[in-house]
């Protein structure tokens, strides 16, 4: 697992703090995805299988809390608060409904980091399939890499998101939006510039693709079994 980007969902309605923390976050090697709202976050939990969650607690709308109230039983993801209530009672609460930790604002971002570490050091990553083979391929997340016959290919982490969802759902078709919404990009045109380019690491015949097909008017499946 040493070679294993965790993927990180920040969730803050404030511009400047989602910014600030997804810019540290990726600069200490962790993919980011973020929502400016609980009711955002819903969204993104139930199509990604996040490592761990920053979730602000004073939001607009729905807060922090509410989100874990609704979810946590759900998601089981590890959660870390960022609060601006300093009362023990208030901290003690969010731990109370599931929250794994807590960080007071204003915080150092390197705090961050290492509560992050921590957290993600004692949480076991094994539930999810990263190395699958079928065929002549073998598809190793855990090295971001695509062997088909004798030769390898590389992804990225945009690459690597949508293929761990699809290796832990397969024959699930998933739709642009979908995707989408597992990368931060709402371009359609770009997914499947996204798709092509897997295809040509997949797939023997990219043009007429046995494994990562398309479904047409519904979206993408991947069939691995």
């Amino acid at each position: 697992m040493d070679n294993y980007i965790a993927h990180i969902l920040v969730v803050d309605d404030d511009d400047g703090i989602r910014s600030l923390v997804k810019k540290y976050l990726n600069e200490n090697n962790f993919l980011v995805t973020t929502a400016n709202s609980a009711e955002n976050a819903v969204e993104k939990v139930l199509i990604v299988k996040f490592d761990l969650i920053v979730l602000d607690v004073m939001m607009t709308g729905k807060s922090g809390l509410d989100f874990i109230k609704e979810n946590k039983s759900k998601i089981e993801t590890p959660i870390i608060l960022l609060t601006a209530k300093i009362e023990a009672e208030d901290r003690v609460g969010g731990l109370e409904i599931g929250a794994d930790d807590y960080l007071p604002k204003p915080f150092e971002p390197k705090e961050l980091v290492l509560r992050i570490k921590n957290i993600l050091n004692k949480t076991k990553k094994d539930n999810l399939k990263r190395i699958v083979k079928f065929d002549n391929i073998k598809i190793d997340l855990n090295k971001l890499l695509i062997i088909r016959s004798n030769s390898e290919f590389k992804i990225n982490n945009t690459e690597r998101v949508i293929l761990e969802k699809m290796i832990n759902n397969p024959g699930k078709t998933f739709s642009r939006e979908n995707i989408g919404k597992l990368i931060d990009l709402d371009k359609e045109r770009s997914i499947d510039v996204i798709i092509t380019r897997l295809r040509k690491k997949i797939e023997v015949d990219p043009k007429n693709p046995k494994y990562l097909q398309t479904l047409r008017g519904v979206g993408y499946v991947l069939w691995v079994e």
